[in-house]
């Protein structure tokens, strides 16, 4: 079964829309843990415009399932809020300050004396690593050199394509993912996948462990209730 983690940001925006404490962050990641999820994925930026780094690390001591902090190590306050929070999981994320959302996975080999350096340092410290790559088997390849314990698929393209029917955009994705398996690296993925793809991208990735969806899943609550939508997401994901 491949699990489930669901990213909470939307949670955190709908907070600091108004100030206060409502929706209570916490309090809705215990709930999205009772209801099934397996994992809790935050994507903490530095002008905290949706979670914030104290959110980091109240969330730490709620979180009994997998923890999964995303972000850009080029910030060195993201590294030290890592290395001080000890999740299960951090993804990194190449997105820029000012990205609504993220876009694009790394260029692995540009990047690799970088991303070599940063791995290393979080695996001493007992944190499992995983790389945001787009579908290219160079940039999947790139991965192995850095020591990464998984990569994250950057989904956009498929559910965009998909949404439109072009299902043979599912092709690049799973030879990615049939070149991380030959290379011993684990595959999680993300962006955009939705109750409406998430059946058909399972079937169609081998070895898929983790997916990571939040701005879907909570629209979709939205209207289907939050427990209920967890549920729905499971069993397509058994």
């Amino acid at each position: 079964m491949t699990k489930l983690s669901v990213n909470i940001n939307k949670i955190a925006t709908l907070r600091n829309s108004r100030g206060g404490n409502v929706p209570n962050l916490l309090q809705v990641a215990k709930d999205i843990q009772k209801f099934g999820a397996q994992g809790i994925t935050i994507h903490p930026r530095p002008d905290e415009r949706h979670i914030r780094y104290q959110d980091a690390r109240d969330l730490k001591t709620i979180v009994y399932t997998e923890y999964n902090i995303e972000g850009n190590p080029v910030e060195k306050s993201f590294v030290d809020l890592v290395l001080e929070i000890k999740p299960t999981q951090v993804t990194l994320v190449p997105d820029g300050n000012d990205n609504l959302t993220s876009n694009a996975g790394w260029n692995t080999i540009k990047n690799k004396d970088f991303l070599t350096e940063i791995v290393a340092e979080f695996k001493r410290n007992g944190i499992r690593t995983s790389i945001f790559v787009d579908p290219d088997n160079q940039m999947v390849e790139g991965t192995k050199i850095i020591g990464t314990d998984r990569i994250e698929l950057y989904t956009e393209s498929f559910a965009h394509q998909y949404s439109l029917g072009n299902k043979n955009e599912i092709l690049k994705f799973t030879a990615a993912a049939n070149m991380a398996s030959e290379l011993g690296i684990g595959i999680n993925a993300g962006h955009d996948l939705s109750l409406d793809n998430i059946l058909f991208f399972k079937q169609n990735i081998p070895n898929l462990l983790e997916v990571s969806i939040g701005h879907a899943l909570i629209s979709e609550a939205l209207y289907l209730g939050l427990d209920n939508v967890v549920n729905m997401y499971l069993q397509k994901l058994k």
